[in-house]
């Protein structure tokens, strides 16, 4: 007899699957017998996400929705879409979220919004549609960050963002539990990724992030995705409003120290109003 997968007969909507986090989910709830749904604004990235995953799992079924994260009619068509696969929708795991390395000196009011519009907004539309279609027993798993519960230098707005996400998961697993529904999200730490690509191409950098990771190693989406997938399936039934760390454990210790790293992306006389010092040269 064949084994059963897990996740047969279900249906994912993954926001962002066309990235790494969002595609290493879509694959492991797609290997493990769900129907995904994939929602991203690039098109193009979307289908490549597509034909990769048919790779790894022939016949699994893949559907495409472009559209943006922060749209509310976007998402709306994307849940439609999902819930209309099999009359249901099981998961959802919105994964669009980002940020960037800033002062909070030189940081402005329309970039923190930014910031927290992207981290806080885009889980918000995804658990605000999916929910009232979601079966009883629905899962939905949110991307978090170390830096929600970790002082991060430099990445104030960022750090505010997922630290908002982990008191919106807390909130709507404790208000929608009436409706039969999970709601959790994991703290990945430094994670391969294209938005880390610059981390990932110096040596120094990634020596600094490896000396305060027990583990001595940077997580890999693989990582991440087990983790959705655990929290994604039956086997977590009675875990809901809580954030986990896949990190390494990296929050035994600290994040590294970036102001030197800084010196690429501000100039001399920025750097010096930051930190209080005289301009060099």
């Amino acid at each position: 007899m064949g084994t059963v997968k897990g996740l047969q007969g279900k249906t994912a909507l993954v926001t962002g699957g066309a990235g790494g986090i969002g595609a290493a989910c879509a694959a492991a709830l797609l290997q493990d017998g769900a129907a995904v749904v994939l929602m991203g604004r690039r098109e193009a990235a979307l289908q490549a996400a597509r034909t990769a995953l048919l790779e790894q799992v022939p016949g699994g079924e893949v559907r495409l929705c472009p559209g943006d994260a922060l749209r509310e009619e976007d998402v709306c068509r994307a849940v439609d879409m999902a819930h209309g696969v099999a009359g249901r929708l099981d998961i959802v795991v919105p994964t669009v979220g980002g940020g960037g390395f800033k002062p909070l000196l030189l940081q402005d009011l329309d970039g923190l919004r930014r910031e927290l519009d992207l981290n806080i907004g885009s889980v918000f539309l995804a658990v605000r549609h999916a929910a009232p279609v979601m079966a009883r027993g629905g899962s939905i798993v949110c991307i978090s960050s170390t830096t929600a519960g970790m002082p991060f230098p430099w990445l104030s707005a960022y750090c505010a963002g997922k630290a908002g996400l982990e008191g919106l998961v807390r909130a709507a697993a404790d208000e929608l539990s009436y409706l039969g529904l999970r709601i959790n999200a994991v703290r990945p730490g430094l994670t391969r990724s294209e938005a880390t690509g610059d981390l990932f191409a110096s040596p120094e950098v990634m020596q600094a992030f490896e000396e305060q990771i027990p583990l001595r190693r940077p997580g890999e989406p693989e990582d991440i995705a087990a983790s959705v997938r655990y929290l994604a399936g039956p086997e977590s039934s009675w875990v809901t409003g809580q954030c986990f760390n896949v990190d390494g454990g990296q929050c035994l210790r600290r994040h590294p120290d970036m102001t030197g790293s800084l010196s690429y992306l501000f100039d001399d006389a920025q750097m010096a109003a930051v930190l209080g010092r005289e301009p060099q040269g």
